[in-house]
């Protein structure tokens, strides 16, 4: 009876579900429009964070209830090598990320609940079988279709949509499988020894290459997993396509450039990186090259690698039309 007497409430939720998604910069009014319509009162320290757990806390329970151990096996485990080190990089972005775009989290579109309740199941189905079966593969994987079969059954495919990039980014959470590893780092270790010999050698050093050992003055150095750089070229691509997504281009081709030479950057960062350890351990001795300087060589590499792509971003905006840009996802903060 109420309702009837002050339809303004049901006009405002009509307003809010038929909104345009295309506009990230209504997330602030959209969701402050849709938590009127719902009966949703902002409280005195301000709209959304409490509003949020008030909302969604048993949602985050269950998750909690679901990943904590998880986070907590892989904090002591395979976060703590250097190939699996991007790994709470990865998780804080994508937290991050959602967080940004909260507001979308009050504003309820059309469901698919078929969808996903198919998406939730087949994710805890695969939660259930990498948790029992120590199958981190499935069990870090599962986060993808648990959020957002959740997604959906409860928002509707508009928060899918808008939470796109943050759900795409948990695959660089994903330990990459072993088969994977064995298959790709052979040839790529074989290709950066046969590369640093040939350079090495035409500047006129002592070099000697028996498969994937380099020999250099009385020092022998293997060419390890580590240097092969497939987990380089992945932690890269990661922030490579994160630094796409912030800076928001328009023009497909250009984007499509610079997702195309991640991979060389990553290869040849990592033939550098060889290079500069067979030098440090030529000139400075094996203590030295493996060392300090060993870990320190692989982050300054990798920071080399970020800054040529951005170099490459900026050569290519000179030969592109410059489009409204903008520096970061806006979220229901933003003016």
């Amino acid at each position: 009876m109420t309702d009837a007497l002050n339809p303004s409430r049901h006009e405002a939720a009509s307003a809010v579900s038929s909104r345009s998604p295309g506009r990230p910069k209504d997330d602030l009014a959209s969701s402050v429009a849709a938590s009127a319509a719902l009966g949703i009162r902002p409280g005195p320290g301000g709209y959304p964070g409490a509003q949020l757990l008030r909302t969604w806390w048993p949602v985050l329970i269950g998750l909690l209830a679901l990943y904590l151990p998880t986070y907590y096996d892989l904090a002591h485990g395979i976060w703590n090598s250097e190939e699996q080190a991007h790994g709470p990089i990865v998780l804080v972005v994508a937290l991050y990320l959602i967080w940004e775009r909260r507001g979308m989290l009050f504003t309820a579109d059309h469901t698919h609940p078929l969808l996903g309740w198919a998406l939730l199941l087949f994710g805890l189905l695969l939660y259930a079988l990498g948790r029992s079966q120590e199958i981190l593969l499935f069990e870090v994987g599962s986060q993808i279709p648990v959020l957002l079969g959740t997604l959906l059954i409860t928002l509707g495919m508009r928060a899918a949509r808008s939470l796109w990039f943050a759900l795409f980014f948990l695959l660089f959470m994903i330990p990459l499988p072993g088969f994977v590893v064995d298959a790709a780092t052979g040839p790529l270790k074989q290709y950066i020894s046969i590369l640093a010999e040939q350079a090495l050698y035409i500047f006129g050093y002592p070099i000697a290459r028996s498969g994937v050992t380099l020999t250099i003055g009385p020092y022998q150095l293997l060419v390890a997993d580590a240097c092969s750089g497939l987990h380089s070229l992945f932690s890269l691509s990661a922030m490579g396509l994160l630094y796409l997504y912030m800076i928001g281009h328009k023009n497909w081709l250009r984007n499509g450039l610079l997702i195309a030479s991640i991979l060389p950057i990553a290869f040849f960062s990592n033939v550098a990186r060889v290079l500069l350890l067979v030098l440090i351990t030529y000139y400075l001795g094996d203590a030295a090259g493996q060392g300090f300087l060993h870990g320190a060589a692989g982050v300054l590499l990798f920071i080399i690698a970020l800054l040529l792509l951005f170099l490459l971003d900026g050569l290519l905006a000179h030969f592109f039309k410059p489009n409204a840009q903008r520096l970061s996802p806006p979220g229901p903060c933003s003016s």
